[in-house]
């Protein structure tokens, strides 16, 4: 995962997007992580920039029990 942002506070008000094939990445998490129940999952979390700049923002990811949390990105800034 190659993110130009740090996460800096817990997530809150989780939401599930998507789940196993309605995900449109599936056939690529499956092959760089494996096989299992995907989820696409949303939330609201504190992030810190290189520069130092720090804000709330809009964060998605994939999610399957086994691989854990993965490829983490920020929709929009709040």
């Amino acid at each position: 995962m190659d993110e130009d942002f740090e996460i800096i506070s817990e997530i809150a008000d989780i939401e599930t997007i998507a789940i196993g094939n309605s995900i449109t990445v599936l056939k690529r998490l499956k092959r760089n992580y494996g096989a299992g129940r995907w989820r696409k999952l949303k939330g609201i979390a504190r992030v810190r920039f290189p520069d130092g700049f720090v804000c709330k923002a809009e964060i998605h990811w994939y999610e399957m029990n086994r691989a854990g949390k993965k490829e983490y990105k920020i929709k929009r800034l709040l």
